[in-house]
């Protein structure tokens, strides 16, 4: 029975290829280009093309104009199918066209297609559930990791924001694609094969890669609190106990991939948390701008001399915490800077083809960019 549905999968892959060498060359369609989307994403699930995801990229990269017969491409294979398969391997090709680093890419915003309910339609729902969430859940991911980079194109664009408040609602996105990020992996030993572990390496660098962003933004913005204003301070306190619970998710995350023999979470450095002590005095910084505030307000009717004493005073009094302050958070970054020297994953691919096999040698450009 396995063996007859391989051979009717590769003869759809064939017939679908066939069917795209007809076509007409027009501004949305490219035979060669769906040619090689089908290969990319065909239903063999022991087995990555390479060498065609790599065409993929190369075509991206080469022009602009390749951008919407691709995206057209990848849609219409995704919107027809109904094996996991074929849904996951797109998901995987998408996620290497997102981190492309190319402006036309870049504007899409939401994906072309839409799998937040997918289902496998070949074979035995008991059997297919896990992969069927595992998909969910990384359609997900990339949907809003796609939305979010165009948001950040266009504020880059016109919008005038304050450079801390502007960086905290940057962290607050980082936060909410990690959330998204940690939901993905699979729920039993069924989803754990080959394909499935593929995908996971590529997790493991995107969660690498938005982790490191998310600490390191968060020690820049405490290192620089006391320009900031309460509402925003307020805000630095609630993004950093956040990080400080996705830190211990993060290693429960990094643990259980270990232990299911994610290669890539083999090589994942110890995870930087946030420290302690730093968000206790966060903490008292708050609460002394509330009382700064409710003071400077009490005395709003006194001389002009007393205000002027009284702003000197307080300067000199923040002059000593902020140097308190800035040493645990400099001493947090220059930690953080030492990780990501040592970053393991700094040549590594999307999907390092280490579970599946290949049909050539030749490997997929790395794609660690936000």
């Amino acid at each position: 029975m396995r063996l007859w549905r391989r051979a009717s999968a590769v003869l759809k892959d064939q017939n679908s290829i066939w069917i795209a060498s007809l076509s007409r060359r027009t501004a949305l369609r490219n035979p060669d280009i769906e040619s090689a989307v089908i290969k990319a994403t065909n239903h063999d699930e022991f087995s990555i093309d390479v060498k065609n995801t790599d065409r993929v990229f190369k075509w991206v990269r080469l022009s602009t104009c390749h951008v919407k017969p691709l995206f057209w491409s990848i849609s219409h294979r995704m919107e027809k199918t109904r094996s996991w398969v074929v849904a996951l391997k797109g998901l995987i090709l998408m996620h290497g066209v997102i981190n492309c680093n190319v402006q036309a890419v870049q504007k899409i915003g939401r994906l072309p297609f839409d799998l937040s309910d997918f289902k496998d339609g070949h074979s035995d729902p008991g059997k297919t559930w896990t992969h069927n969430a595992f998909i969910r859940e990384y359609y997900a991911f990339l949907d809003q990791k796609s939305i979010i980079i165009y948001q950040n194109l266009e504020e880059r664009k016109g919008q005038k924001m304050g450079s801390i408040m502007k960086e905290l609602l940057l962290l607050q996105k980082l936060q909410g694609l990690l959330d998204l990020l940690l939901r993905i992996k699979p729920k039993s030993n069924a989803a754990r094969v080959p394909l499935v572990l593929d995908a996971m390496d590529g997790i493991i660098i995107e969660i690498f890669d938005i982790y490191s962003k998310i600490c390191r933004g968060i020690a820049i913005i405490l290192v620089n609190i006391y320009s900031a204003k309460k509402a925003e301070a307020t805000m630095a306190l609630e993004l950093v106990h956040k990080a400080k619970y996705q830190g211990d998710e993060l290693s429960l995350y990094i643990e259980f991939c270990q232990q299911i023999g994610v290669v890539n979470a083999l090589e994942f450095p110890m995870v930087e948390k946030v420290p302690e002590e730093g968000v206790q005095e966060l903490e008292q910084i708050i609460n002394e701008l509330s009382e700064s505030d409710e003071k400077s307000s009490v005395n709003q009717s006194d001389t002009a001399i007393v205000v002027i004493d009284s702003e000197t005073a307080n300067q000199e009094k923040d002059a000593k915490k902020t140097t308190i302050i800035t040493d645990k958070w400099e001493k947090f970054e220059e930690d953080l800077m030492i990780v990501s020297q040592q970053n393991p994953f700094a040549t590594s691919l999307i999907t390092p083809v280490l579970h599946s096999k290949t049909n050539n040698q030749e490997q997929l450009p790395d794609l660690i960019s936000f």
